[in-house]
């Protein structure tokens, strides 16, 4: 990074990085040509000036006298000569004392000043060219920037719950607040509820905080912190291509990119068109014109179908899909999919590459050898990006690719099972209270999941600890009450903007979780989950109202 001031050195570096290889020699030749001259001149000049400085009284009427034309001149010259060849040495010291200049124009002391507070290995929302490396690889997303801080202007700092208002303390603010408005008959006839204050972990109400519960899609949220943990929130997530040697048969590696993008647009992920450009590039290079295509889907495990059947909210689980099987334009919501995501995939890159001018064959299974030759890569971008993808759109396609990474980094085997064994493999190893909770898949959508508003707090609580910077995607991703993902048409009344939550809803259930910052600028975290509702609107607004309350604490 290059502080502000210094960005224009950034703009000039082709022409700063010519004048500076040019200019430093020269000065040191000066330099070194015209120490003799300097030493004589020194000797001629000041016998010179010890003379004149005593002579200056009895002769200061004599030298207000102009002196013969010549004599000036000669002496200008001789003095401006001089002045010239000092201040070029006395530059070239100074040159030779602030550098070296680096690459870019920039001196390194400057540069050295700049960078020291910088660290990598949090979130990364850029796409522009500080985002790749010299050799054109993904550089490390850069450290998310405090998100919590208070509403008085103080930084890295979250305001604390008055003191007072802690759990089991009768007559509080928050269980005189909560304890009505939890009664509502819209919330079924099952309902916990947990508040925490942020910055101390206080519990500020508890009512069933162990009491799991079908969680529905705020599982997304524990999915979020076991994936960001176990891969870091720079993990990228790699498509590639490969040429079997001997051969001309290409395989398409799927690598589990959910992001990946087939779309003229790809806003910025993964796109199967480049890969596609940039394996036609390759295979001419070596003077392949037509080939043998095949997909490679080995990365997985198990059933690719989840436990609900075919259903619009989810597609066939597969490390190779592009635009996660969607039959239309659209990027989230349920929505017919397409029956095989990977050979749907295989025939769109297919046809990219006829495009491209290499002839291939109808695409079919394979599994790329160890001895095959990578031709072309894409990578999606950094985790954490992923991560708010999936928290702000509910996006069940991200979910169970987030837990079968997850499964994978853990050594497990990348299906349902695995992946939800992973993600309570990973829970239980960062201490968080597991007491009562049964992961199924990685999505919400499997009713069998079960979660405790004691975890969901505290996952929530976690993920804004300023030790843990790379967790905070979960805390970013959240919808914002009004204005984002899944809370868009909700709070139209109050609360809009303060609000942050995760929502889960199936039949019968419905459940929030989240973050408020309350009207004196403290970050409290709740959960929400309820279990029998017959009326999911309703449901809905009982929870949005009790959220709204917080805020107004």
């Amino acid at each position: 990074m290059v502080v502000p001031e210094l960005r224009p050195w950034q703009s000039a570096k082709p022409r700063v990085r010519k004048i500076a290889g040019a200019v430093r020699p020269r000065l040191a030749r000066l330099v070194t040509a015209t120490k003799s001259q300097v030493a004589r001149l020194r000797r001629t000049v000041g016998p010179r000036l010890a003379r004149a400085a005593r002579a200056t009284g009895p002769r200061l009427a004599t030298l207000v006298r102009p002196p013969r034309p010549r004599s000036v001149t000669f002496r200008t010259w001789r003095y401006t000569a001089g002045a010239a060849t000092a201040g070029l040495a006395l530059a070239a010291g100074a040159v030779t004392a602030a550098g070296p200049w680096d690459a870019n124009g920039q001196r390194t002391a400057e540069r050295d000043r700049a960078v020291a507070p910088e660290r990598t290995g949090g979130t990364d929302h850029g796409s522009g060219a500080g985002s790749v490396t010299a050799d054109g690889g993904p550089a490390p997303a850069p450290s998310a920037g405090p998100v919590l801080t208070g509403l008085n202007g103080a930084t890295n700092t979250v305001k604390s719950a008055p003191a007072g208002k802690s759990v089991g303390i009768s007559g509080t603010a928050v269980t005189n607040l909560l304890g009505p408005l939890l009664k509502a008959s819209a919330l079924g006839s099952v309902r916990t509820a947990v508040v925490v204050d942020v910055a101390s972990g206080s519990r500020l109400y508890g009512s069933g905080a162990d009491t799991a519960l079908t969680p529905a899609s705020t599982t997304k949220i524990a999915t979020a912190v076991a994936a960001l943990s176990a891969l870091g929130p720079d993990h990228r997530i790699t498509t590639r291509v490969a040429l079997e040697p001997g051969t001309r048969e290409v395989v398409l590696v799927g690598g589990g990119d959910p992001t990946l993008t087939a779309r003229k647009d790809a806003a910025g992920w993964a796109s199967l068109r480049t890969l596609a450009t940039q394996t036609a590039k390759a295979l001419t290079a070596r003077g392949i014109r037509q080939i043998t295509l095949s997909y490679d889907t080995t990365l997985y495990s198990g059933p690719d179908l989840h436990p609900i059947g075919v259903n619009g909210n989810l597609a066939r689980v597969s490390p190779l899909t592009a635009d996660e099987g969607r039959t239309d334009d659209s990027v989230e919501g349920p929505v017919n999919r397409v029956s095989d995501p990977a050979a749907d995939a295989a025939r769109k890159f297919a046809g990219f590459l006829t495009d491209a001018g290499i002839k291939t064959s109808a695409p079919g299974t394979s599994k790329a050898s160890g001895r095959a030759d990578t031709l072309a890569t894409v990578s999606s971008p950094p985790l954490s990006a992923i991560v708010e993808r999936m928290l702000t759109n509910s996006d069940n396609d991200i979910a169970e690719a987030l837990a079968r990474q997850t499964a994978l980094a853990g050594g497990k085997a990348a299906g349902f099972d695995g992946g939800a064994a992973a993600i309570d493999a990973q829970l239980t190893k960062l201490g968080l209270p597991m007491t009562g909770a049964s992961f199924h898949d990685g999505s919400g959508l499997n009713r069998d999941d079960r979660l405790t508003a004691n975890l969901l707090t505290a996952l929530l609580v976690m993920a804004a600890d300023a030790d843990r910077p790379g967790l905070r995607a979960v805390l970013t991703g959240l919808p914002v009450a009004h204005f984002t993902g899944t809370l868009t048409s909700r709070y139209t009344d109050g609360a809009a903007g303060v609000v942050r939550a995760k929502t889960g809803t199936l039949t019968g259930v419905n459940t929030l979780a989240g973050t408020v910052v309350d009207k004196d600028g403290r970050l409290l975290a709740f959960a929400f989950l309820t279990s029998n509702t017959t009326n999911p609107p309703a449901a809905q607004a009982a929870l949005d109202q009790a959220a709204t309350a917080l805020a107004g604490l």
